[in-house]
């Protein structure tokens, strides 16, 4: 298990990341124009967490981590950004959303999402769906199902009644039809919660 290290480093400060909310070195999530807000690739972290971890940012900058709610919303909260999602599946495909203005609320309002500007990039869009929603853990739910969808789907996000993106959810190896729809998801892709991608990651990069 790699040692989270914690480092306050100009760089974040600049973009208006609170290094010090964060439980590793965050010194490198900022990486040609783009800042990395969430990444999987090896099923190495558990993303199965409580709200206050979700919002200060966990996991190992190095593999998979997530930013922070908090640092999502201080980041955009002043400039417009864009959002792109990278997805490779265990076959080697690969492909990408992108979205032309990215941005979540405060705190007080539940984190909520804004995306829009949908380009595809051969996967579909599954993040729409998600517009205008607050983000959901198993021990904060504020999506719109009668029970908790990050109960339901093992994970958390800004889950509506509940997904066609999961990309905190288990980390699988493919389809397995025996663990249905708690699988790291992209359904506009696949078409099948049972299929769970290889590697996901989501850049943000200030477009003025």
């Amino acid at each position: 298990m790699a040692m989270m290290v914690l480092l306050v480093a100009l760089l974040p400060v600049v973009l208006g990341i609170d290094c010090k909310l964060m439980p590793f070195d965050c010194s490198d999530i900022y990486n040609s124009g783009q800042t990395v807000i969430q990444r999987r690739m090896d099923g190495s972290v558990n993303f199965y967490r409580p709200w206050n971890q979700y919002k200060r940012g966990f996991g190992n900058v190095e593999s998979e981590y997530w930013l922070g709610l908090e640092n999502m919303y201080q980041l955009t909260r002043n400039r417009k950004y864009m959002l792109r999602v990278d997805l490779e599946d265990f076959d080697g495909r690969k492909g990408f959303a992108q979205y032309s203005s990215f941005s979540v609320d405060c705190e007080t309002d539940g984190y909520k999402l804004h995306v829009s500007g949908f380009s595809n990039g051969g996967t579909g869009d599954s993040l729409t769906y998600h517009n205008n929603q607050k983000f959901t853990t198993f021990d904060k739910d504020q999506d719109l199902r009668e029970g908790n969808c990050a109960k339901v789907c093992l994970g958390a996000f800004w889950y509506n009644t509940c997904y066609q993106a999961n990309p905190n959810g288990v980390y699988l190896w493919g389809e397995d039809a025996t663990h249905d729809a708690i699988g790291v998801v992209w359904y506009t892709w696949k078409y099948k919660v049972s299929v769970s991608v290889k590697s996901i990651s989501m850049k943000i990069k200030s477009v003025f």
